[in-house]
């Protein structure tokens, strides 16, 4: 008999890992985090490390990379077990797709991999923080492992892919409610314009689930999502988003058990 005559038998290893670092990031809650890393190219984001000898040891030479690789958990999900087959939001989020061709949080192990661009290493008390950009993390991620990014060897120009055009954004507009609330809340220009750049590119992405974007324009339609300490809400109409309203909340840090917010 050949090797092919015989069952297949799994392989099985048993391991433990231990998270690095974590993340704090500006999404507190799942809903509203780009569907991928780069989505969102204002979203800010620390890389958390204790400030160990090892670990300042580790991050040597990382100051030499524009762009990192982030190996993470995919944690606090609601899903108790892994399926084959997902529903991707670029179909429709009505067609199947297996689970191994898609990069749904749904996965037998469910870790993530995201490229962020680095902006800085910086010491802040007892910890040595990464400074990057445009990830697509919930607050509070377990990381596992950080790699550069080579583009020599992780570019490839003639990769194919069912995912290949991106999604077309969404014109996003301010009402002036909202915006008189924006500009009470920070008196430096810079840090206005900062978040009121990440407030419009989180919204610009349409992250409402596939099945509820027919609901444009109906009445009393209002969404609402966390981005860093204000609660957002907005309508979508003639394929436009309008952000109504902000709500000023408590700070990203000092929130509990992330969670996805519903409808408004």
């Amino acid at each position: 008999m050949t090797p092919a005559d015989h069952p297949a038998q799994p392989v099985t290893f048993d391991m433990t890992f231990e998270a690095i670092a974590h993340i704090e990031s500006c999404y507190p809650e799942r809903f509203g985090i780009p569907r991928q890393a780069g989505l969102v190219p204002s979203a800010p984001a620390d890389i958390v490390f204790a400030a160990t000898e090892f670990n300042k040891l580790a991050v040597r030479g990382l100051e030499q990379c524009s762009h990192l690789w982030v190996v993470f958990i995919f944690h606090d999900q609601p899903f108790k077990t892994a399926k084959p087959l997902v529903q991707p939001p670029r179909l429709g989020g009505r067609k199947t797709m297996g689970v191994y061709a898609t990069r749904s949080p749904n996965r037998p192990n469910p870790i993530g991999l995201s490229v962020v661009e680095l902006v800085g290493i910086t010491t802040v008390k007892r910890t040595l923080r990464l400074r990057v950009r445009g990830g697509d993390f919930l607050d509070g991620t377990p990381v596992l492992d950080i790699k550069p990014y080579i583009p020599y060897a992780d570019a490839i120009a003639t990769a194919t892919t069912w995912a290949a055009a991106a999604e077309t954004r969404l014109p996003v507009r301010w009402s002036d409610s909202a915006i008189a609330t924006l500009y009470h809340s920070y008196a430096d220009e810079s840090a206005q314009a900062a978040i009121q750049c990440l407030i419009a590119e989180t919204i610009a992405q349409d992250p409402r689930p596939a099945h509820e974007r027919g609901k444009d324009g109906n009445p009393g339609q209002e969404w609402n999502l966390q981005v860093q300490e204000f609660s957002v809400f907005w309508t979508v109409a003639q394929q436009q988003a309008i952000i109504t309203r902000l709500v000023k909340k408590i700070k990203v840090k000092e929130l509990g058990r992330s969670r996805q917010n519903p409808l408004g």
